[in-house]
């Protein structure tokens, strides 16, 4: 099973940058599944197309198969390191920047590195320097060093992982594909010696690679690698503007409402989910002023949230006026198979007045998605009547006047049968009641009819004389008018509640979408993908992009939109300057475009961010040229003067007619200006070397070089006093072999570090210079006895134009030590400080051995 993720080239303030590696990743199960002899197989395969491919770091555990694999593969020699007495091996980084392959093989992805051999702790974090480097890394990793399965694991195996690698970065690799084998092949595979050695058989057999652990960690490689599937299958889905359900997998969506049925949708849903393996749970609730929204509990909602993340589910929150096209389209956008419901909380008489509810509405736009109607202790014990929305809907604007015509009649047979229990007051105030119903079904216009019916039926029936419309007497006409008043006050009141109460709840919907997003920003999902994402889950679009301009609106695009329809246009956002949200899908009402905007902004401000430390990091090279051409003019200033001034006084003495000088004065004061000279020479060159290094414009003739020939000419080039200085004593040099790099350049290396120790070191202590090999490398060390450097200032001695401890501030720039680190590390070498044994300065100057590969010309690459 193989999946692949595309990566285009990334840019920087729109200047193009070296695209990033691609990451392959063979995936197994357990040890001994065969990740290693397929990464190897992958190697031969690249290789015999052409590819520049070498093993960076394999680990074959005497497997004779997998040895055997690397014949014919270009091996680059391990690193050795020593840790508590032991010696161990791992990947040198040095050595493969030097080599700067196509494609690297990288065994062993979550191993964790020997403390102090590099500038990471673990070696998943190297690859991640050598992808940003460009070069391609081929690995392997196992199931059980994810960090999102590593407890999994442990439960299951009983055996702790400590080596763990997150999953975010095993999930932006390129390719991952699994190695897999059954269990029992496994098993196989071990009693037959070719995973360990024979007397760890039967303990590994009796243990780890029992069958039952071997077949849960089988399914949990499948079960992850198939949710890597899922991410590619969505991306294609909304690439290519898919909205038919695929049932590759089962996906579960329970709506919830806040209300006290959620724990057991929630747990109904989790159980479908469960039947198929795969099964993915996903929980969403509506956010809008009616609908599922009624009597929403926010503490209800937090606990069941809290009981979908706990069985493994995830929790969703959208914004829809209409609540079943939002859940209709959430669980379509989702590629859901199935949709869970609880059954309607409102009553009989309810239902029977408004007409379908949201359940049945699901069922009818649900198309290829099963819809579940989950049955609860809360059915049919709802609100009497629902909170409507600004306009009512025609169900309602028809069940108004006809209750306004029915309920007086119904009500008038009734006080008819009970008449002379009651008197006209009474009946008087039971058709009020009757008023204020139909204005909570119908509104003011239904409750005026109702006042209307309701006068006209209390007096032809209960106000005497019986039978007969009394309209005469002005008491009988003040009765009903202040009736109807009454009645129409009432129900204007009634109906003007119930619309003050759907903008409190809309307003609270919005409020709670709203905290939703600043709580995801607190929790850290502030980045722009993630807000982009999130806003498309939030308002149920098929896609949202951030551009940098809106769309055209040209008239032939709008022609062309009209020829489409108004329904394919899509809705553009302002999100700040120069950031615009193009969305596509349903249409927004004007209610949910206010919450919109509000996520807009929060885009917005992410883009501004974004562009703000983009520009510091583009302002941070600025400021260190700045602050190195301060440093460079004031040390100028003084520094160059001095040779300067010596060689031009001895100079104009030799040119003074007259003064006489002996033979011996002329020889001393042309002495003078030549030490003076070569001073200034060496400082120019520095400089001129360092500003050549830092613009990456010098060139570098690596070649197989001895120490021999390069140590003389750089001792040669001190200006060491005769006597009175301390003596330069070197040892070893024979015993190393040839090392690569470039003559002068090492030779203006040795020359700065020797140079450094002699103005630092007593004169009655020797400069010690020593060198020896390790595993591919060439180690020089210069140890003096002079005062040292404290370990908090040892990093700031490699910056330009520092003299720490410099006993003679006339005697350079300061640029010895910066330009031999520099220099050093264009060579492919490092440079160290270490305390010597007994006190002083010691400089480890670390170079690779001389390869075939030597004998290359090639500029620095600075990155």
């Amino acid at each position: 099973m193989t999946t692949t993720h595309e990566a285009g080239p990334e840019t920087n303030a729109g200047q193009p940058v070296v695209p990033p590696g691609r990451l392959k990743v063979f995936l197994g199960a357990a040890p001994g599944v065969g990740k290693t002899y397929r990464m190897l197989d992958e190697a031969h395969r690249r290789t015999a197309r052409g590819a520049d491919v070498v093993a960076g770091f394999v680990e074959c555990h005497r497997r004779r198969h997998t040895e055997a694999k690397l014949d014919g593969l270009e091996i680059l020699p391990p690193a050795a390191h020593e840790y508590r007495g032991g010696r161990y091996t791992g990947l040198d980084r040095e050595a493969l920047r030097s080599r700067r392959p196509q494609v690297v093989l990288i065994d062993e992805l979550a191993h964790t590195n020997v403390p102090g051999d590099g500038r990471h702790p673990k070696r998943w974090q190297d690859v991640e320097d050598i992808l940003a480097a460009g070069i391609d890394v081929v690995t392997t990793l196992n199931i059980q060093h994810l960090e999102s399965l590593s407890d999994v694991v442990e439960k299951i195996t009983g055996v702790p992982q400590r080596e763990t690698v997150p999953d975010e970065f095993v999930r932006r690799a390129h390719e991952i594909e699994l190695v897999d084998i059954p269990p029992e092949g496994l098993r196989r595979r071990m009693a037959h010696g070719n995973i360990y050695p024979p007397e760890r058989i039967d303990a590994s057999l009796a243990n780890y690679f029992r069958p039952g652990n071997l077949i849960a960690l089988r399914e949990l490689a499948l079960l992850w690698l198939a949710g890597r599937v899922d991410e590619a299958l969505h991306k294609y889905r909304t690439e290519h503007g898919i909205g038919d359900v695929w049932e590759t997998r089962e996906r579960v969506v329970v709506a919830l409402t806040g209300g006290p049925e959620g724990e057991t949708l929630i747990r109904r849903a989790a159980r479908i989910a469960g039947r198929s393996a795969g099964g993915e749970l996903l929980a969403v609730h509506v956010t809008r002023s009616d609908g599922l929204a009624a009597g929403v509990s926010h503490a209800a909602l937090a606990v069941q949230r809290a009981l979908v993340e706990d069985l493994g589910g995830s929790y969703h929150s959208v914004v829809g006026d209409e609540v079943p096209t939002a859940l209709v389209d959430f669980a379509m956008a989702e590629n859901a198979t199935q949709l869970v419901l609880g059954t309607s909380r409102r009553r009989r008489l309810e239902r029977f007045i408004t007409g379908r509810g949201i359940g049945e509405t699901v069922v009818a736009l649900s198309e290829d998605i099963d819809v579940h109607m989950v049955t609860h202790e809360r059915a049919g014990h709802g609100r009497l009547l629902p909170s409507r929305r600004r306009t009512l809907p025609t169900s309602r604007l028809i069940a108004g006047p006809v209750a306004a015509l029915l309920l007086p009649l119904l009500l008038t047979l009734a006080l008819d049968r009970m008449r002379g229990t009651l008197n006209l007051t009474s009946e008087a105030l039971l058709f009020l009641v009757a008023v204020v119903g139909v204005a909570c079904i119908g509104g003011v216009v239904s409750a005026l009819i109702a006042a209307l019916t309701a006068a006209l039926l209390l007096n032809y029936w209960f106000m005497p004389p019986i039978g007969e419309f009394t309209m005469n007497d002005p008491d009988s006409v003040l009765a009903l008018v202040v009736f109807a008043g009454v009645a129409a006050t009432v129900a204007a009141a009634a109906d003007r509640s119930l619309r003050l109460s759907r903008r409190s709840a809309r307003a609270t919907a919005e409020a709670e979408t709203m905290s939703s997003l600043a709580g995801s920003i607190v929790r850290g999902d502030q980045t722009i993908p993630a807000l982009l994402q999130r806003t498309r889950e939030t308002f149920g679009m098929d896609t949202v992009e951030l551009v940098p301009e809106a769309p055209g609106t040209g008239a032939g695009t709008d022609s062309g939109r009209r020829a489409r329809g108004e329904a394919d246009r899509p809705l553009v956002v302002t999100a700040g300057p120069e950031a615009f949200l193009v969305l596509r899908g349903r249409t927004l009402p004007s209610s949910e475009r206010r919450v919109l905007a509000a996520f807009a902004a929060h885009v917005g401000a992410a883009v501004e961010r974004a562009r703000l430390a983009e520009a510091a990091a583009e302002v941070e090279p600025i400021k260190a040229a700045d602050r190195l051409r301060t440093a460079l003019l004031r040390a100028v200033s003084h520094d160059l003067r001095t040779p300067l001034a010596g060689a031009l006084a001895s100079v104009s003495s030799l040119r003074n007619q007259e003064i006489e000088f002996s033979a011996e004065d002329r020889a001393e004061l042309l002495a003078s200006a030549e030490v003076s000279l070569n001073r200034l020479n060496r400082l120019v060159e520095n400089l001129l070397d360092l500003s050549r290094l830092q613009a990456g414009a010098l060139t570098l003739d690596l070649r197989a070089t001895t120490l021999e020939e390069v140590l003389p000419a750089a001792l040669d080039s001190l200006d060491l006093a005769p006597e009175g200085g301390p003596a330069i004593d070197v040892q070893n040099l024979e015993s190393v072999p040839a090392l690569q790099a470039d003559p002068p350049l090492l030779e203006r290396v040795l020359a700065n570090l020797v140079g450094n120790a002699v103005r630092h070191a007593p004169a009655d202590r020797p400069v010690l210079v020593t060198a020896s090999a390790l595993t591919g490398r060439v180690e020089i060390r210069i140890a003096d006895r002079g005062p040292g450097i404290a370990a908090d200032d040892r990093e700031r001695a490699f910056e330009p134009f520092q003299r720490l401890g410099d006993r003679d501030n006339t005697a350079g720039l300061g640029l010895g030590l910066a330009l031999a680190r520099g220099l050093t590390e264009a060579m492919d070498g490092t440079l160290t400080p270490e305390d010597t044994p007994g006190g002083g300065l010691t400089m480890v100057l670390s170079l690779p051995v001389a390869t075939a590969a030597a004998g290359l010309i090639r500029p620095i690459d600075l990155a």
